[in-house]
């Protein structure tokens, strides 16, 4: 790979050693699923399969090992520590960077980012995003396909974006959890830019 010293092989096994078996399931069918979205819309589909793999490098570490590493090594905005769900995103960027020394920024900007979003999101960010969500390992597949649908229209990209926050803000608000003010910002935005379309 041109993005990491190590072999493919290599970062299978660190994951295999530190997710559980269906999250090891999930990234993979993410990196799949990201190197497909990237030949769809000419993106570098080799870094897209590396952003996918390591975009839950830190999903299965404890919280408190989370928040150490943060506090530690890592500038995250007080609200983000809300919800422990979405701590493990820029620790997985952090992950990417000192175990498989990965420079790239746009791999790491992806990982960093791909349970929020932020606003003006790369093409490259989006793609992570949704691979994450609609990856056919573990997801639910009536969700991926409202999903993947979505991405054959035209701006299908923001479109399948928008209808993801949607399923997101509906989900939280059903299980009375905080919804953090970026999801409130991106949505908004999502909403402008294709009620202009």
């Amino acid at each position: 790979m041109n993005y990491t010293k190590f072999k493919t092989e290599e970062i299978l096994n660190w994951l295999k050693k530190n997710l559980n078996e269906k999250r090891y399931l999930h990234s993979v069918g993410t990196a799949q699923c990201a190197k497909e979205l990237a030949y769809k819309y000419n993106l570098d589909s080799e870094k897209a399969y590396l952003a996918g793999l390591l975009h839950d490098a830190a999903k299965c570490f404890p919280t408190e090992k989370l928040l150490s590493i943060i506090d530690a090594h890592i500038k995250i905005e007080e609200q983000e520590k809300l919800s422990y769900k979405t701590l493990h995103a820029p620790v997985s960027a952090y992950i990417a960077q000192t175990e498989f020394g990965v420079e790239d920024k746009g791999i790491l900007s992806a990982i960093r980012w791909h349970t929020i979003g932020k606003i003006n999101m790369s093409d490259f960010e989006k793609i992570i995003f949704l691979a994450d969500k609609i990856e056919p390992n573990t997801r639910d597949k009536e969700y991926s396909q409202n999903i993947r649908k979505l991405l054959d229209e035209n701006n299908g990209l923001d479109k399948a974006l928008l209808k993801c926050y949607k399923y997101t803000i509906i989900s939280l608000v059903e299980r009375d959890l905080r919804i953090c003010m970026p999801t409130i910002d991106i949505y908004n935005e999502l909403e402008q830019i294709i009620s202009e379309l």
